[in-house]
């Protein structure tokens, strides 16, 4: 891939949660290599992370559900050809159909290449198939193809590539430790946390994530003698306010006030699940890969999860005693205190690495960058 390519990823906003986190992982590897990347979003709090890796940023809505937001499709294709974008990145649903009627209206011959990833375990149907349309289709996981496979018939599975997510082991180093500044200020905020064992649930609060077994199994660990604190990390989402106060009045009718704290989002994740004892994964639903999960395998921290979707997959590689019946809340409290008894040793395994991810992803770009360059029929060098 030796042309400078402009490539854009377009996704609703830059809050926080793994697809943003690789959107700014990708965007710094192309202007680290020479090329140039943007990303279009409505903007949120990582957008500072792009401007510090020198990636461009388009403040769009392209993820709001409105009508009004069919009029970026014009707008997106005037974007593409007047910046001269050589790969288009499609990473979510409805700014996904913006861009495939953008790049759909523009001429075949001078168009940027259309890529897609899937991220999830989608709904299935009309409106989640724009995901296949790429003309190469990432999926995050082995589950996530299969998924697509098993439900969009139509699909050929030669387009597919299976790029796993990951971490950079230098950001995530095995045995790793806050510092001790960190540490102090910790235990201020939550000085119960010094003598007890730590269980730590990082999700996103809302149903699917299983922050109703968390306090069902520190319940349970309680009545088997074990002082333990666990720990809810995560924001919750406006839409979500009243699932988190069902989380709080289950802790209060469970007496588990003190027991279980919900920290609210953290941008110190890596460190809060450094101090941890465990970390769980408890999805109801498959996890379409799991990043936290393999941060916390990354720094040593053992993980008991869900064995299905992208977690599983980790856990068989990387941590195979971590891996319990979905839905089996017993099986995590009987592994836990195990555990307690016998502190388990997660190996060093650096399987799911930011770097493998990044190269296979630029490698999809150069793959059709390439086949578009030997046809002679795309000529961008990439813009300015």
């Amino acid at each position: 891939m030796a042309t400078r390519l402009t490539v854009v990823q377009i996704l609703p906003a830059m809050e926080s949660g793994g697809v943003e986190r690789g959107t700014v992982e990708v965007g710094a590897e192309l202007v680290r290599r020479g090329h140039r990347a943007i990303v279009i979003s409505a903007g949120g709090r990582m957008v500072h992370e792009l401007a510090r890796h020198k990636v461009e940023h388009v403040d769009w809505t392209v993820g709001k559900k409105s009508l009004t937001t069919l009029r970026f499709i014009r707008r997106l294709r005037k974007f593409l050809r007047d910046e001269r974008v050589d790969i288009l990145h499609a990473r979510s649903r409805l700014p996904a159909w913006i861009a495939y009627r953008a790049w759909r209206g523009m001429d075949p011959r001078t168009r940027p290449r259309f890529v897609t990833t899937v991220h999830g375990f989608y709904s299935v149907g009309r409106y989640s198939a724009v995901m296949t349309k790429g003309e190469r289709v990432i999926c995050v996981s082995s589950s996530v193809k299969d998924y697509v496979l098993a439900n969009y018939a139509g699909v050929d599975p030669d387009k597919l590539r299976v790029i796993h997510r990951g971490v950079d082991p230098q950001l995530y180093p095995y045995g790793y430790m806050p510092g001790s500044y960190w540490v102090a200020d910790w235990y201020r905020q939550y000085p119960a946390l010094q003598e007890d064992y730590v269980v730590t649930l990082p999700a996103r609060i809302t149903r699917w994530k299983g922050q109703e077994d968390f306090v069902e199994i520190i319940e349970a660990l309680v009545q088997r003698g074990l002082s333990v604190r666990g720990l809810l990390v995560g924001d919750t989402h406006p839409t979500k306010q009243a699932f988190a106060r069902e989380i709080e009045a289950l802790v209060r009718e469970r007496g588990l006030e003190g027991r279980v704290i919900i920290t609210g989002h953290r941008g110190d994740l890596r460190e809060v699940m450094a101090m941890s004892d465990v970390v769980l994964s408890l999805s109801r639903d498959p996890e379409a890969f799991g990043r936290t999960t393999i941060e916390a395998l990354s720094i040593g921290r053992p993980v008991c999860g869900y064995a299905h979707g992208g977690v599983k997959e980790q856990l068989e590689v990387v941590f195979p005693e971590g891996a319990v019946p979905v839905g089996d809340k017993q099986a995590v409290v009987d592994r836990i205190m195990q555990w307690y008894e016998r502190p388990a040793c997660v190996p060093d395994t650096k399987r799911f690495t930011l770097r493998r991810m990044l190269d296979a992803t630029l490698a999809v770009y150069a793959e059709l960058a390439d086949a578009e360059s030997s046809k002679g029929a795309h000529g961008s060098s990439g813009g300015a």
